[in-house]
């Protein structure tokens, strides 16, 4: 098992119940998982746990045999090769696009910089883009220049938080799409976060829905359809344009 979560539990202060109680995941190597949860689930708080944003109450954090964090240990975020792809993308407007993909080079040789560069220019298809600034870009290649930046230090686990709330409804599928074969490509496990379940269902191996701080469901976006499918379940006109759009009608 490339990450195991184990029995992960966090409360903010004056909260009256758990943000998380008892989070428990194992990933494998490659493998995309989306966190699937309404406002308040507890789905942000897991990548903030996770990215050492926040310090847990209790739990356990392991990826590649190495322990970041148990009642015991608990590594610094600069420590845990976790690239992190913000709600906003949190690019540096002053600098292009190659300095911008540069900036989590620091530690590498420079010979090595000049050749990363150029991969993961190609691996987002930005090669010709690499001397114009954010505000030159549309918002799904921003979008790109910061899933570069995240993948350029080739780290164990990529964190993307809500990664198409600031495109619109015109863009969204292709994007969906376009990020799933960049993943792929790069085979880093990845967790994002989602309110939408068509981006679940698009982007995902398996899916991890949140409700109050617990996991709801856990499984293949297949399986969450065949859910849908059970006496007594009403199909939401969300759920029906995603089983349609993985049929191919």
């Amino acid at each position: 098992m490339f990450v195991a979560i184990e029995d992960v539990c966090f409360s903010y202060s004056n909260a009256k119940t758990k943000a998380l109680d008892n989070f428990t995941l194992k990933i494998e190597k490659g493998e995309v998982i989306s966190i699937l949860g309404r406002s308040g689930s507890g789905k942000s708080t897991v990548l903030r746990l996770l990215a050492g944003l926040e310090k847990p109450e209790k739990g356990r954090l392991v990826i590649q045999d190495e322990v970041l964090f148990d009642n015991k240990t608990f590594l610094q975020p600069e420590k845990r090769g976790i690239g992190m792809v913000f709600q906003d993308y949190a690019l540096f407007p002053h600098l292009t696009v190659a300095e911008n993909i540069l900036f989590g080079l620091f530690r590498m040789k420079k010979s090595n910089k000049k050749k990363r560069l150029k991969e993961v220019l190609e691996l987002v298809e930005l090669q010709d883009f690499e001397k114009r600034y954010p505000h030159q870009l549309s918002g799904g290649q921003q979008q790109r220049v910061a899933i570069a930046r995240a993948v350029a230090p080739n780290p164990h686990l990529i964190l993307l938080d809500e990664p198409f709330s600031n495109l619109d409804a015109e863009l969204q599928g292709k994007i969906r799409e376009e990020l799933r074969d960049i993943l792929k490509k790069a085979n880093i496990t990845s967790i994002f976060v989602t309110h939408d379940e068509k981006d679940a269902h698009i982007l995902a191996d398996r899916i991890v829905r949140l409700k109050d701080g617990r996991i709801d469901f856990i499984g293949r976006p297949c399986d969450m359809l065949d859910t849908y499918r059970q006496p007594g379940m009403q199909q939401s006109t969300t759920e029906g344009f995603v089983e349609k759009s993985l049929i191919g009608i």
